[in-house]
Order: C-alpha cells, then structure tokens, then sequence
C-alpha cells in the first residue's frame, strides 16, 4: 500500500468517527455534570472547583473549595438532643482539663511564673532602660472598686430556638443552646485528635457520627452542595503532624463511604502550610488552640524526626490570662471556666489586651462589654499591667499552666500495625532484615572460596557488594531509629528498657516553644538543613497572633540557638504573616494549592479503591511515609 494510500484510509476512519460523534449529539445523549474532557487549562480549572478542602481543627472547622478564595469558618462544636428526659446533661470543657487540680499544680504555676519575671526583668527594652516594676496589688485596688455601667437593659440576643426539637445542631447554634434545654455539647476533636473519652458521647463511633453531622452540615448549608452530588467532588483532609493511625483511617473512610466523596488526598498541616505560604523549606510552628506542633519541612517532606506535638495551646494562655485577671481583681466576679460563653469571652479578651511587646509597660486602663442572650449589656473598666506580658509568655515557660502528672510532649511512633494492611512498616523492616542475613551468608561463601578461585576481578566484585551491604545495613538500621520507639532484633531488653524509659520522660516535660524549635531544628540529619531551617521559621495557626510576637520569638531562638549555627545561619528569619495573610487559614490555603499540582494526580484514593483494599491506599498513596 502506498503512503497516498494509507492517508486516505486514515482520513475515511476520521470522517467514520465524526459521523458517530453527530448520530450521539442528535440521540441526546446525557451528559455528566462532572467536568467533561476540555484541553488541560480548562479541566484543572473545573476540576478544583470540584475539590473541598477540609482542615478540622481542635476549636474551629475550616472548609471550602479549592477555588475560594477564603474557607468558611465554623466553630467545630455539636449539641446533641438527650434520647431521654432523664439522661443527664453532659458539656466537653473548653478551657479546664485534667491535672490542673493536683495538690502540686498550684506550686508548679507559681514557680513557673516566677521564671516568667525573672524573664521579663532580665531584658531591657529597646531604648536601653530597665522595665518600671509593677504589681499586681496595684492593679488589685482599683479593680475591686469598679462596678459595671449597664448600656442597653436588654441585649436583644436570644438562645437557640429549640422547640422544635432538632435532633442536633451545630457551630454557633451549638454554642447557644440554652444550658437548661435538654441538650448535651460535644467537641470532637481535642489536642488535634478526636476526642474519645469514657464520658457520654465520647465512644469512637459516637466522635465519628459528630463529625459526620458538623461536616455535612457545612457542605450543604454553607458550600450549597447537596450531599447526593458530592460523589461527582473529590476531598483533601489536612491531618496533625503527628496523628493516629486508626483516627485518620475510620475519617477517611466516613468521607468516602458515609458522605460520599468520589475520592480523597491526605496530606499533613506542615507540608500544605509551606503550600500556602510559597515557602520550600521551613521550620513549621503551628501553634492551636489545644495544642502545638513543631516540624521541619524541606520540599514538600516532613521529616519525621523533627516532629514534636505540645499538649498546650492557645487556651491554655487564655486560662492563664483569668488567674493573672483575678490576682489583679478582675471585676466581671461571675466569670467561670466551666461557662462556655465566659470561655468566649476570655478569648476575645486575650486576643484584645495580650502581647509580646516588652516596650510596653506601666499600668494601662481598659474596658470590655459583657453582651449575653437575655441578659443585660454591661461596660466594665479594667486595669491591667504586665499580665497581658505574662499570659503569652507560658508559651516559652509551659510550667506556669500548672498541669501536672499529664503528656506534654509527643513524639512520632511506631505503627503497631493493622490487620488489613500486612505489608506495613513492620513487614518491610523484617523482610529486609532477612535479606540483610541472607546477603552476608552469601558473602561469607564467596570469601571461603580459595584466593583467586574466580580470578582478581571476582575479588575486586566481592569487595563492592560487601561496602554495598554494609550501607544497606547502615540505612536499615537508621530507618529503624527513626522510627521512634522500633527495635533493633539485636538490642537486648536491658537496652529496650532504658530507651522506653528515656522517652517517657522526655515526653513528661513540658518543652517551652523556643527549646521544642531547637530540638526540632537538631534532629534534621544534616547541617545543611538545619541552616534552611534556623533562616525559615514559619508560625501558623491563631495561638501566637499576638503583638510583637515575631521578634520576641527572633530574639529566643537566636539567644539559644548553638554557637556553630550562629556563624553559618546570616539570619534567622521568623514569618507569622505569609503573603500578608491570616496564619490560621495558611495551611488551608496550601491544601487548596494541593489541589491544582500536577503531582496530586497520583495520591488521588478513589471511593472504590479503598472499598477494595483499605487502609493498604493509605500506605501506596499517602504523600507521607504511612
């Protein structure tokens, strides 16, 4: 056949083809509302806009396409009607927690805040001048004469409107339910995990179905997305750091097989805060509202290493703001920590009057408005000195929360493994222990071979593939030690013991922020990433949005920082404000800049997929190491 031939052969299966393309368009043929095959710019622009992003945290749920420009806000909070009249009401407490009412827990806040002014006296301020000491009795005088100035009789805000009994409601009407309406109140994620607990409503499937509820409340009153059409969207779950692997594994299985989404990407808040921030490589602080995560990322990796989890956050600043309010007579008498609209109150308040501005001092007047349904609108007037300094400094003195005989500081460990997933961590580890076994039995043949039996090349051979496994061997036992808490087959007990022993007490101690940056910082690998890191310190999260913040951080890391950094680090540069942009809503921006990468592509989890075969997806697809 000839080359004109062949063209017009080529040329009447086209025409074949558009023919049967028209007798399609002419049946009518029913199109998908998915997205149909444009040229590439026009697909990924429609197919991010069928991409959620939902970032869940221990306070706030933070969702929204990937197209938006911001996510919607929703405080992450359900009440729950009572099945029976008679079930007793129960409500997660916002701001107390366990071992705060140890007999030591008084002492140990304190000594605390002793170290707190020791901190504060001992720097001068920027002119030169030493701080003007100022007491708290001072303060206290004033305070205790002040009664509130009534502005308006009635506040006009009215509790939820309960009567016709919803079986549950969430965020703000959540947060306004009438404490003597029969509902109880639940917030399903606590310390940046879900909060399972021995209470009502703290059962692992109890946690789930309230977080099934708050999320698909969002997703169709909030995104406008009806839930029968999510199976044409897709979902990216931002998860902590350090997470659970049996927590993360029964979420991504809620999304995909209760809500309905078609697919699914995992990613963890560090990575997508370095997204969102336009940064490479950073030492990511994510400081929350329960707690605080250190961890370096470099190209889009965390290094599993350097992550450190603290048990304390923005709240715990906020409970130490009252005790500091109440030692200076802080007027509103009937604030309480069990309340959940004086807990709001707090917060405003610590947000409002907190900073980290050592130039500040002396004694500065303040009022604030108490504005609660049903209730009066009062004006107090408050007088505060350095307790607005204080508060924010327990961040970097965690002992002056006073929490006593609890786990401050988590690391990441080891899988203990899944029964549906067989070839996890633990089988790879084994299985390339046996081949390091086998490999050294073969050399040990080859090398009982007569010299020369297979020649002076053999030899030269038998000299690589034994420098070969012994840097097999190395990387063996350094994937080990990384996991945090593995074994090495040929550790004895006595040294099992010593190092769970070790790690039980380090975990015990409450690290102050600027130490937990340094430890993270040194567990990187090489000193070439420890530069990056020490000149790319990223804060994310609302705990440290504070006045000042940026340099009084600077100023920590740069004084505690190794001699030898000092000369190699130019700057360390310390950014609370990526892009100019909200720290809270940064790691949720970078997922949704997850979602228009060309790598995503092959982390996608279809609903299918993980109906198949399970956790296993989570291991062959997850952008971290499973």
């Amino acid at each position: 056949m000839t080359q004109a031939e062949r063209e017009q052969e080529n040329d009447k299966e086209k025409e074949k083809e558009r023919e049967k393309e028209k007798e399609k368009e002419q049946r009518g043929v029913k199109r998908p509302i998915v997205p149909a095959a444009f040229s590439e710019p026009q697909q990924e622009q429609i197919q991010t806009n069928f991409v959620v992003v939902i970032h869940p945290g221990s306070q706030t749920l933070r969702v929204g396409r990937a197209t938006d420009t911001l996510p919607v806000t929703v405080p992450h909070v359900i009440a729950r009607r009572h099945k029976l009249p008679s079930q007793p009401r129960h409500e997660d407490p916002q701001l107390l927690r366990e071992g705060l009412n140890r007999p030591e827990s008084s002492e140990q806040r304190q000594n605390g805040l002793k170290m707190v002014d020791q901190a504060i006296w001992s720097k001068k301020m920027s002119n030169g001048a030493r701080r003007t000491p100022v007491s708290a009795e001072q303060a206290r005088v004033y305070n205790r004469q002040i009664r509130p100035a009534v502005l308006d009789p009635n506040s006009r805000l009215k509790w939820t409107n309960t009567t016709s009994h919803p079986e549950y409601l969430v965020g703000d009407e959540a947060l306004n339910v009438n404490p003597t309406d029969c509902y109880s109140i639940h917030w399903p994620i606590s310390r940046g995990q879900l909060n399972v607990h021995s209470g009502p409503g703290g059962s692992l499937s109890a946690v789930l179905a309230d977080l099934e509820a708050i999320w698909s409340h969002a997703i169709q009153k909030l995104l406008e997305i009806p839930l029968k059409d999510l199976k044409y969207y897709r979902c990216i779950l931002l998860v902590p750091d350090i997470y659970n692997r049996q927590h993360v594994k029964e979420v991504v299985n809620m999304l995909l097989a209760k809500i309905g989404f078609s697919a699914i990407v995992v990613h963890q808040d560090s990575v997508c805060a370095t997204f969102g921030s336009g940064l490479s490589s950073a030492c990511v602080i994510d400081v929350g509202d329960q707690k605080t995560s250190v961890c370096c990322v470099e190209d889009g990796v965390s290094h599993r290493n350097s992550r450190l989890c603290l048990a304390y956050g923005g709240s715990d600043v906020t409970r130490c703001f009252f005790w500091l309010m109440q030692r200076a007579g802080f007027p509103y008498k009937e604030c309480q920590l069990s309340n959940r609209l004086d807990c709001l109150l707090l917060q405003q308040l610590k947000e409002t009057f907190c900073h980290l501005d050592q130039d500040i001092c002396g004694l500065q007047d303040h009022e604030f408005r108490t504005r609660f349904p049903e209730s009066a609108v009062l004006l107090y007037q408050l007088r505060l000195g350095d307790e607005k300094l204080q508060a924010p400094m327990t961040l970097f003195y965690p002992a002056a929360f006073g929490i006593v005989g609890q786990k401050m500081t988590t690391l990441q460990h080891r899988s203990q493994g899944d029964p549906e997933d067989p070839h996890d961590e633990h089988y790879l580890l084994s299985t390339q222990s046996k081949q390091d076994q086998s490999s050294k039995a073969m050399e040990k043949k080859s090398l009982s071979k007569p010299p020369g039996f297979e020649g002076e090349s053999s030899s030269q051979g038998g000299d690589q593939t034994e420098r070969a496994n012994h840097s097999q061997e190395e990387l063996s036992h350094s994937q080990a030690d990384c996991l945090v808490g593995g074994t090495d087959p040929e550790e004895t007990p006595s040294v099992l013991l010593s190092r769970k022993s070790a790690m039980t007490q380090f975990e015990g101690k409450a690290l102050g922020l600027d130490k937990a940056v340094l430890h993270s910082i040194d567990c990187c690998a090489s000193d070439e990433t420890k530069r990056k890191m020490y000149s790319s310190v990223l804060v994310v999260g609302g705990g440290l949005l504070f006045h000042g913040a940026q340099e009084f951080l600077q100023h920590r890391i740069l004084n505690k920082m190794p001699p030898s950094f000092r000369r190699l680090v130019e700057n360390v540069e310390v950014i609370t404000r990526p892009k100019d942009m909200d720290p809270r809503l940064t790691a949720w921006k970078g997922g949704a800049v997850l979602a228009c990468l060309d790598t995503t592509q092959e982390l996608w989890i279809h609903q299918r997929e993980w109906q198949r075969f399970g956790a296993r997806m989570l291991r062959e697809r997850a952008a971290f190491v499973w």
